[in-house]
């Protein structure tokens, strides 16, 4: 892992490095409320299938942990990913299934499709709502003229922004729908940061990530980005430092007031 930059050079208004002219956003996190709903589905997912499971062994149920489980093995990642890392933490392997799997299915692909569908249920009775700092740094950084990107492994990204009222704000989208069409790698790969740098035609120097997650952090530091920013929404600030973050921030519109 490369360690985190440490270079005092100028920040612009916005608190980024000055050849920094590109933000390249994840969504769930650091724009909008949403994971806090990402996190509530993907407990009652594994809570419901631990459950049955274990009544149909005849062994204890042992729930999802939100402070551990989540942030370890499932926050950032490709839905089916996530999937597969928690349940290989529990020693549980399961046919990888079919694409057009069934949310009944005990497979990979059928309790992503399970998570999925208790998610948009979720967004449908709750929106997405966007963090008012966040909203107030995308305005800003548009305001100087950067061209902007959401990136992430969500394939409900434009139902998610339309919601949150912020779909005008980005100059091109990199979503799990396009990850799973172009075969590109999911966090901690690089690889959907670099096609969403690619798409508004600069170079990683040239582009800031802005992450909550730990294996987003990690993506942007791998793929060698100008400035990596940690927001620190669940007291994680040291670990998305370790991860490889330049600054952590609880909310964006503390770089507004950074040197």
């Amino acid at each position: 892992m490369l360690p985190p930059q440490t270079s005092a050079a100028p920040r612009s208004s916005v608190g980024l490095p000055l050849q920094v002219h590109v933000c390249l956003f994840d969504l769930d996190g650091v724009l909008t409320s949403t994971a806090a709903l990402h996190a509530k589905a993907w407990k009652q997912m594994f809570d419901d299938f631990l459950r049955a499971r274990s009544a149909s062994a005849r062994t204890q149920f042992a729930e999802f942990d939100l402070e551990r489980d989540y942030g370890l093995y499932v926050d950032g990642k490709p839905r089916d990913a996530g999937t597969r890392s928690f349940l290989a933490s529990r020693g549980i392997r399961l046919p990888e299934g079919r694409e057009d799997d069934p949310a009944e299915a005990d497979t990979i692909r059928g309790l992503g499709r399970r998570k999925n569908e208790i998610y948009l249920s979720l967004l449908r009775e709750e929106g997405a709502q966007v963090y008012p700092g966040s909203a107030h740094y995308l305005h800003a950084v548009r305001a100087l003229g950067f061209r902007t990107a959401v990136v992430t492994s969500s394939k409900n990204c434009r139902e998610v922004i339309t919601s949150a009222g912020i779909a005008d704000q980005f100059d091109a989208r990199v979503d799990g729908i396009l990850a799973a069409q172009d075969h590109l790698e999911g966090k901690p790969a690089p690889d959907t940061f670099l096609e969403a740098a690619r798409e508004l035609a600069a170079a990683p120097a040239e582009s800031a990530v802005f992450e909550d997650a730990l294996s987003g952090v990690e993506a942007g530091r791998a793929g060698r980005f100008g400035y990596v920013v940690g927001v620190d929404r669940v007291g994680q600030a040291e670990a998305l430092r370790s991860h490889g973050a330049d600054v952590v921030v609880s909310d964006l519109a503390e770089l507004l007031a950074a040197p």
